[in-house]
């Protein structure tokens, strides 16, 4: 790979690639020459890489699993070559008080979000790195600088991620290999069903995969979209307490009190069922499967 702006020939893996923002991920950067596979669940991935054009294959993936996560990586590489780039796209949400939220809930977030991001970091840096160079996206959300009321957990997921790559960011320096995080706005897809307000435009899922592609061929540390974003939350961070959080509370929406429930029922009742009981050899206990589905849409903040 000679030049990162090129990206005909590049293998690029995107996780949570079957549908919502992943599938346009995986879209854009097929559309531009890249070699792409598409990481999910089950069926799920093979299913949407035979819709996609171009060179795209597709590979059972569980970002939950760091076996099922170095198994994905080895087969692309057996298939494809060495990893360009890894997108790190896979996010799932749910939207309450506080104090509703199932363990189930909570458990699936912090397994995805934030553990999905650091197993693909874990698996594929170190590669890059003995190579020399690589670059990897992550998809999080402007809940990485703001805090929504009814996102606690999801923001402290984002939170969690924006402070996890700018630890291992520093650690990488001089390595060859890019990190990248874009932190869109509310998108419309599945996971945000419910949460949009009017209060900003709903982004599409081809204005931010176009970003990726962007910033694939131009690294940048952080990506706000919309752009203003970034510098807004950092005018907001100098104020004072008490007129920050006026602010804030202007800006940014309080999903307890606007979240249509209904809405999202359907996608929550099924990404977030509870676990069943672990089989324990004990007579009445059994095991029958994954909790839920991992998500594969945008991350609104």
């Amino acid at each position: 790979m000679s030049d990162p702006s090129d990206l005909a020939g590049q293998v690029i893996a995107v996780t949570g690639g079957a549908r919502g923002i992943g599938r346009e991920i995986a879209r854009q950067l097929a559309a531009a020459g890249a070699r792409v596979a598409v990481g999910d669940l089950g069926d799920t991935a093979a299913a949407a890489a035979a819709e996609l054009p171009g060179e795209v294959i597709g590979l059972s993936l569980d970002v939950t699993d760091s076996t099922s996560f170095r198994a994905f990586v080895d087969t692309v590489e057996d298939r494809f070559g060495p990893l360009d780039v890894l997108v790190n796209n896979a996010g799932t949400m749910w939207v309450g008080p506080f104090d509703a939220e199932s363990d189930a809930a909570t458990d699936r977030m912090l397994g995805v979000n934030l553990g999905g991001v650091i197993r693909g970091v874990r698996t594929v840096a170190p590669r890059m790195r003995s190579r020399g160079r690589g670059h990897i996206v992550t998809i999080a959300s402007a809940a990485s600088r703001l805090s929504p009321p009814g996102e606690a957990t999801y923001a402290a997921t984002k939170h969690g991620v924006l402070g996890y790559l700018t630890g291992v960011r520093e650690e990488l320096r001089g390595t060859g290999v890019q990190l990248s995080l874009i932190m869109p706005g509310v998108v419309e897809t599945d996971l945000a069903a419910g949460t949009a307000t009017g209060a900003a435009r709903m982004l599409t899922p081809s204005e931010v995969a176009a970003a990726v592609v962007r910033t694939v061929r131009r690294p940048r540390f952080e990506v706000t979209i919309p752009a203003y974003v970034g510098p807004l939350t950092r005018w907001a961070g100098v104020l004072p307490q008490f007129l920050r959080d006026q602010v804030l509370r202007v800006l940014v929406p309080d999903q307890v009190a606007s979240a249509d429930t209904a809405a999202r029922a359907a996608y929550e009742s099924t990404t977030f069922r509870p676990s069943p009981p672990a089989d324990t050899g004990e007579p009445g206990t059994t095991d029958t499967g994954e909790p839920g589905t991992t998500d594969t849409e945008g991350d609104p903040a």
